[in-house]
């Protein structure tokens, strides 16, 4: 557990307290360092932003709560380096809110607590659909950290239940 603002949350599942993580060094070559969240391929946008072109667009939305600091968002930010889940990303507005900046936001997506990160798929209109999540009984909401396979079932569950 970890404290965001003036709130304890969980960082990921069952996990010692995280530890503050440094800025990456100059000089790093990861792709995943150069372009967080697959920022090349997938075009994320602020929660306001998203929801303006969910709706103009007709386009279900996947929003991500993370932190820039915990150790499990960043494993999950390598969940959308996978081509399976690029091609899926095109059929949503792709929303990214970091709980640090934008707590009041966050709040209203804490459906069973404040772990992180959380995925939620959320129709055109911006309302969350709470049935679609993680096949685990706690922590409904954080997908695999490391294997796409939930995401992309979740990602084809609200494809096909949040169009307009």
């Amino acid at each position: 557990m970890a404290f965001v603002g003036a709130a304890l949350v969980a960082c990921g599942p069952s996990d010692p307290p995280p530890r503050r993580q440094r800025p990456a060094e100059p000089g790093v070559t990861s792709p995943a360092d150069r372009h967080p969240w697959n920022a090349a391929q997938i075009d994320w946008q602020s929660f306001d932003d998203g929801l303006a072109r969910a709706r103009a667009e007709h386009k279900p939305i996947c929003l991500v709560v993370y932190t820039t600091w915990c150790p499990h968002c960043k494993n999950y930010s390598r969940v959308f380096e996978d081509a399976r889940v690029v091609e899926r990303a095109r059929d949503f507005v792709m929303i990214r809110i970091d709980a640090d900046q934008e707590p009041e936001i966050a709040a209203r997506f804490a459906e069973d607590g404040k772990y992180i990160p959380r995925t939620f798929f959320l129709a055109p209109d911006g309302t969350p659909d709470l049935d679609i999540r993680a096949s685990r009984p706690r922590y409904r909401y954080f997908y695999d950290e490391h294997d796409p396979t939930g995401l992309l079932v979740g990602m084809g569950a609200a494809r096909l239940k949040l169009r307009d």
